[in-house]
């Protein structure tokens, strides 16, 4: 497994970019996803020799993940890539840990499953077995960065 990005909760999707692209130097990658199945709003951030970086939005309280991030922004969880996200699964569920979201299509991965693990320290992962990411924005006109 591969670290792939890190998911980011924000109150507010359209401030987050802001932020990330003031105070960090990153560049919105992908166009705004509405996660219909977690009920969120997703984008990804990314910047040249860097993790991509996933900010989402809840969209009400029924949010699938709202009580794993006590509704306050911050790190909610590290993706990892696999090669195989049912190998996977049961690898680290004979390893202790639990399963929060089963193998779903995750429409910010252009439908491919997603899977939601919960492991020690409190840590969420997500797991994807994809390269892909939805709606794509045009960075080869950015002077600073090259994805």
């Amino acid at each position: 497994m591969i670290i792939d990005h890190i998911g980011i909760r924000v109150n507010s999707i359209e401030e987050g970019i802001k932020h990330w692209e003031k105070i960090f130097n990153y560049k919105q990658m992908t166009e705004i996803v509405i996660n219909s199945r977690q009920n969120v709003k997703v984008v990804f951030m990314a910047k040249e020799n860097s993790l991509l970086v996933k900010l989402f939005e809840p969209l009400n309280q029924n949010s699938s993940n709202i009580p794993s991030f006590q509704r306050r922004e911050g790190l909610h969880h590290i993706c990892f890539k696999c090669n195989n996200l049912s190998t996977e699964i049961d690898r680290l569920k004979k390893l202790g840990l639990r399963t929060i979201t089963h193998p779903q299509p995750g429409e910010a991965f252009e439908n491919e499953n997603i899977a939601f693990l919960y492991g020690k320290q409190g840590l969420n992962i997500e797991l994807i077995e994809t390269d892909k990411k939805g709606n794509l924005i045009d960075l080869s006109t950015s002077q600073d960065m090259k994805i």
